[in-house]
């Protein structure tokens, strides 16, 4: 019996080897949710469509289900951002984090999420474009990535008892900022430059965000990663790989 074909827009996370001439292709798909798919043969230099499977693609797909295991059959590529990514490290380190993100806020293969797919599509879109700092697309990414999933750090009132901020400690554990009579021992007291970056990037402020220094960028950054990393309960491995090294413009 031939198996069910179905078609989708979608991103390619990430690929695994597989044989000799095959892959394993993860993919972030509008409809679909998550999807793992083999793709025959594409590691061949006579394959058809190898070159569009490659890391950070957009391309539309068309699939054969499959008991575990999709199959790719069709593929055409729309936007093949990791090709501007190759040759500019830090970007491409961040666009790895960020595929990441995408493919462990996903457990469940096909459970629909629109909203990471576009918020994804976003994020690599604005990479490839190089017109925003790229540790600033990072930091936006994780936190509205995390709001989507329910975790996005209160940064406002306090997140033990509500009571309006500002406030100046900033506890992990507890979900954000706390107040006096809240803070648990070892929470952080970062500056209120730092916080109002996060706000400014979880609202889509851009002209605030883009106006930070570097160091509160790096301030920031530290906290954002930190609460990502508390609610995955473990660490993301392409994040100690993200080079931040870039001008402030």
């Amino acid at each position: 019996m031939r198996k069910p074909l179905y078609r989708d827009h979608a991103l390619v996370l990430r690929v695994q080897r597989l044989g000799e001439a095959d892959r394993i292709i993860s993919l972030l798909t509008r409809t679909h949710g998550r999807v793992r798919a083999v793709a025959r043969g594409v590691r061949r230099t006579t394959s058809r469509f190898g070159a569009r499977l490659e890391p950070f693609g957009h391309i539309d797909v068309q699939c054969s289900e499959g008991s575990s295991l999709d199959t790719v059959m069709q593929v055409e590529g729309l936007s093949l951002f990791g090709r501007h990514l190759l040759e500019d490290y830090p970007r491409y380190t961040t666009a790895s984090a960020i595929a990441e993100t995408a493919e462990r806020l996903t457990p469940i293969e096909k459970e629909p999420t629109l909203r990471l797919y576009l918020l994804t599509l976003g994020a690599l879109n604005a990479l490839a474009e190089k017109e925003r700092p790229a540790t600033l697309i990072l930091d936006a990414y994780l936190l509205r990535a995390m709001s989507y999933a329910g975790w996005a750090p209160s940064l406002r009132a306090c997140a033990v008892c509500a009571e309006a901020g500002p406030h100046r400690a900033f506890s992990v554990p507890a979900g954000g900022v706390v107040c006096p009579n809240c803070r648990p021992p070892g929470a952080a007291h970062p500056s209120t430059d730092a916080l109002n970056l996060m706000n400014a990037l979880l609202e889509g402020d851009w002209g605030t965000a883009q106006s930070t220094d570097v160091k509160i960028r790096g301030e920031s950054s530290g906290l954002v990663a930190a609460h990502l990393q508390w609610h995955l309960e473990r660490g993301l491995r392409s994040l100690p790989l993200v080079d931040r090294r870039e001008s402030t413009t």
